[in-house]
């Protein structure tokens, strides 16, 4: 059978478990018209490009299709019909990429870095106070001395 990989984006006020519950649906379609998922992921709650139905956020998700194409079209016909998916994109693929993908991929090694330790920053003159070694005239402030009252 034909390898597919889908990109779903479902609108932004569904709750997770509606999310999941939606992906649930399409496994079943394709699985009832026999094909299987080789890999399926959930992105998360992300920002769209622009606009679409009124939504600024969307949640994606992926499948990795191993069915046939009447399977795939039954699947897609679906989406078109329900009011939670916003856009998808079906693609025939050659093989099946094992491990994560590349959106997964980021999305670890933004969890890897360690947060915090942004290197010594000079963070100027608000937070030291008047603890500034420099003369208040190299810091832009005046000093009023001389001044006629």
């Amino acid at each position: 059978m034909p390898y597919y990989e889908s990109v779903i984006i479902a609108r932004q006020d569904m709750s997770g478990t509606q999310v999941e519950a939606l992906a649930d649906t399409l496994a079943a379609v394709i699985e009832e018209h026999g094909g299987s998922i080789a890999k399926r992921e959930h992105w998360g709650l992300k920002n769209l490009a622009f606009r679409m139905s009124k939504n600024r956020k969307g949640h994606y998700f992926m499948f990795d299709l191993d069915a046939p194409s009447e399977a795939v079209q039954e699947m897609e016909r679906q989406m078109r019909l329900s009011e939670d998916v916003l856009r998808y994109m079906t693609i025939r693929i050659d093989t099946i990429e094992e491990g994560p993908s590349a959106m997964m991929q980021a999305r670890s090694s933004r969890d890897d870095r360690r947060r915090g330790e942004r290197g010594d920053r000079d963070r100027g003159d608000r937070e030291r106070g008047d603890r500034s070694d420099r003369p208040r005239e190299e810091r832009g402030e005046s000093t009023n001395e001389g001044a006629v009252a």
